[in-house]
């Protein structure tokens, strides 16, 4: 069976060629950390089962190592209270609540969030402890503080931390109050999702810091940004490429879905093809102009469903051609999700990247195209 040293190697190589680890020092820490310590065991989908299903995979099965140096996310907790290292050997079900982020992701944005010699860096959600390693391995135990909501997730990441080598200062307790007995910072980096950035962040990251954060709604799309702290309680940014995306933090999370019972309503036309809210960047406009509603359905048959006020809009394709819409509810969820589709689509219907995101003690505002550009509010 091939090593861990040798599979780790194999990793940071891969990593390398594909131009994720591009900063040296970096490439180092990932070449000294070792994640099998950080994955007791993980939970394998089980393929086409419904509702979906998970087989733990333990230290002792088939292909465990080896899973663990694929560069994939391992689920690791199901429903806040399932882990995978005590969940016997039968598929069991339920939400994914914790994971092991795939190590691509975790480096890049590592990179991404700019760190430099001599940074202090509050890392928001510790998870299993292998980002928190590295950031260790990198800037140096004493420079890291990491929190974790999960009293059970903490004390196992604790663990796997130290066995590393590794003594940074780990808090249990909710990252969204950040910690202000270590404040100030340079850097901000969450692992979960957020609705908004919580105001504690912007007054804990001294001004000219970074934080770095994936917002998200309660249609679970998903957008990570980068912003610049200008002074306390203030900071502006933009998005990054790519496609990223996280647990959502759980005081952030939607409620429980109740059944869904679709609604007669008022039926039109609609000016908009319903399938391009499918598109990844299409998908979180639609959930900018309606941030508390839940996005189901595909292609042409869409469902949005608001369960803060019962409101529901669902479409379907016209046989004469085009499609309707069936809105029901105080809120008309399509009107305020077509309109910002066209918005976008005025302005040549950009990826992510073309938006960026503006802090005040007013609001946040997530905007294209520049500060004045088209936008919309986060709720707060």
């Amino acid at each position: 069976m091939t090593s861990a040293a040798a599979l780790r190697a194999q990793l940071v190589a891969k990593l390398t060629d594909e131009g994720t680890l591009t900063d040296p020092a970096w490439r180092a820490a990932a070449a000294r950390v070792p994640r099998e310590l950080f994955v007791a065991g993980y939970f394998a989908e089980v393929p086409g089962s419904n509702p979906t299903s998970y087989r733990p995979v333990q230290p002792d099965s088939p292909g465990w190592l080896e899973s663990v140096y694929a560069d994939e996310t391992l689920v690791t907790q199901l429903d806040g209270r399932i882990d995978a290292g005590a969940a016997g050997t039968g598929p069991v079900t339920g939400a994914p609540s914790s994971s092991s982020t795939l190590p691509s992701l975790v480096l890049r944005m590592w990179h991404q969030l700019g760190v430099e010699d001599g940074h202090r860096v509050l890392e928001v959600g510790t998870g299993t402890g292998y980002s928190t390693a590295l950031g260790a391995a990198r800037l140096g135990s004493e420079q890291v503080v990491s929190i974790e909501v999960d009293p059970g997730v903490a004390t196992r990441a604790a663990t796997a931390i130290k066995a590393a080598g590794y003594h940074p200062t780990l808090v249990v307790g909710d990252g969204l109050d950040g910690y202000p007995d270590g404040a100030p910072f340079d850097r901000l980096i969450a692992t979960c999702a957020v609705r908004f950035v919580p105001m504690p962040w912007l007054y804990q990251v001294a001004p000219g810091g970074r934080i770095l954060v994936t917002l998200t709604g309660w249609s679970f799309r998903f957008a990570l940004a980068l912003l610049t702290v200008t002074e306390p309680g203030r900071a502006h940014g933009r998005f990054l490429p790519g496609y990223t995306s996280f647990m959502v933090a759980r005081p952030h999370d939607r409620p429980p879905r109740q059944s869904l019972w679709l609604m007669p309503g008022d039926e039109r036309p609609t000016r908009i093809d319903p399938a391009l809210i499918s598109d990844w960047t299409g998908g979180w406009v639609a959930q900018l102009a309606a941030p508390s509603a839940e996005q189901m359905g595909s292609g042409s048959h869409q469902i949005l469903s608001d369960v803060a006020t019962g409101s529901q809009a669902r479409t379907a394709p016209d046989p004469e051609g085009g499609w309707t819409v069936v809105q029901h509810g105080p809120l008309r969820l399509w009107d305020q999700v077509e309109e910002a589709v066209e918005r976008w689509q005025a302005v040549g219907s950009p990826h992510q990247e073309g938006f960026g995101i503006t802090i005040t003690e007013h609001g946040q505002r997530v905007w294209i195209g520049h500060p004045d550009g088209p936008g919309w509010r986060l709720p707060i």
